[in-house]
């Protein structure tokens, strides 16, 4: 390239001009179309579509998540001491008229994992006690004081507006996931998945289109004619549009061609069994387990040999997902229930199954203490002491 580009010197020769590009074909004409990646809408609308709604591997993840949570026997603390009474347990098992405890927490945790949002909001009810009812994410937005710091809640339902506030004297709360790039907003654990959830989504639709067009991969058409000819320049790009037009995308996937005037197709593509669409959305639907934090084992996605068995996996699941998460939203409407922090709602281990030979295990362990006392052995598997 000169530096006089694209200038021209007065002191050089003009060049002759370019002759106009003509295209020929005259024996073998391969057609390649581009296309990009489309990726599903990062936000909870898009998110709860694309994965929860049609979905089925996120669905069962999240559902799997989600009810593991609501099922788990809560105990209530009072200044330490366990209190079977509390009002609080009365609040957890009805939270307000129209949810039970069980679809309250359901509902909350699938937000989360959807969203990496939840918004809790107390409202008084009859009698001096209170209700607690779920606010949609997506209707819900931050705001923050002078300083930056969050100080309410707007909610947003049709024409409907209210504004919540947030902090000690607040009636709301926010409950979120870790997010690198947001100071108060959360991560969905969904999003994290959204490559490996429009694989598996893209790969349903394309077999489907397969089945309902009997499949044909991509190929090249070859033009033979018997007199030797070739195509003229509005056959060439009348043919290119019509395959353009007719013959590509999901919703077109194996539709037959037909040709005429010496043209022949020859397959050039990987074959669906080339391909192995079966391993990529299993690949897939591993890649969504994971970030939902539920073994793929549980799942029935074959391919994984992480655990020994089936008790396993669940135990691990439990440990290193439910109950992490169950904790810290425990702990959250703990704060919520009660301002006074003298409340702590938990659950309770001995009542879950999937970790009872962990409790045996345990118990074996401190009864053969023989230098404990009672005392100390009832505090050593979480019990409090003796009145």
């Amino acid at each position: 390239m000169r530096l006089t580009w694209p200038w021209a010197s007065p002191r050089t020769t003009p060049r002759a001009a370019t002759p106009p590009e003509r295209k020929q074909a005259t024996g073998f004409l391969a057609l390649h179309l581009d296309g990009e990646a489309r990726w599903t809408r990062r936000d909870y609308a898009g998110l709860a579509r694309e994965g929860y709604m049609q979905n089925p591997v996120a669905h069962r993840a999240v559902k799997l998540v989600a009810e593991a949570i609501a099922g788990l026997p809560l105990v209530a603390y009072e200044e330490g001491r366990e209190r079977a009474d509390h009002p609080a347990l009365a609040l957890m098992a009805r939270p307000n008229a129209r949810q039970s405890g069980a679809d309250f927490l359901e509902a909350l945790h699938g937000h989360l994992l959807i969203a990496g949002n939840a918004y809790v909001e107390t409202v008084p009810a009859t009698g001096g006690t209170m209700d607690l009812h779920l606010l949609r994410p997506d209707q819900v937005t931050v705001d923050c004081d002078g300083d930056g710091w969050p100080q309410a809640l707007d909610y947003r339902a049709g024409s409907t507006r209210r504004r919540i506030a947030l902090g000690p004297e607040g009636t709301g709360l926010h409950l979120s996931l870790f997010h690198p790039l947001e100071d108060h907003l959360g991560f969905a654990p969904l999003e994290a998945a959204m490559a490996a959830l429009d694989t598996h989504n893209a790969a349903s639709r394309w077999n489907k289109a397969l089945l309902d067009n009997s499949a044909r991969p991509s190929g090249a058409l070859i033009y033979a004619p018997k007199d030797g000819g070739g195509l003229t320049d509005d056959q060439f790009d009348r043919l290119k549009a019509e395959l353009a037009q007719d013959y590509t995308g999901a919703a077109r996937a194996g539709r037959p061609l037909l040709l005429d005037g010496g043209l022949d197709w020859k397959a050039m593509g990987l074959t669906p069994r080339d391909m192995d669409f079966m391993e990529a959305r299993n690949g897939a639907a591993r890649d969504i387990a994971l970030a939902l934090g539920v073994p793929p084992m549980l799942l029935g996605i074959p391919g994984d040999a992480t655990y020994a068995n089936y008790a396993e996996a669940n135990r691990s699941f439990f440990r290193l997902t439910v109950l992490p998460m169950a904790g810290r939203t425990l702990a959250a409407l703990s704060g919520l229930i009660d301002r006074s922090g003298r409340l702590k709602l938990w659950y309770d281990p001995d009542g879950i199954g999937a970790l009872a030979p962990e409790r045996e295990a345990l118990w074996r362990r401190v009864n053969a203490a023989g230098f404990l006392s009672d005392e100390e052995k009832r505090e050593a598997v979480g019990y409090g002491r003796r009145e």
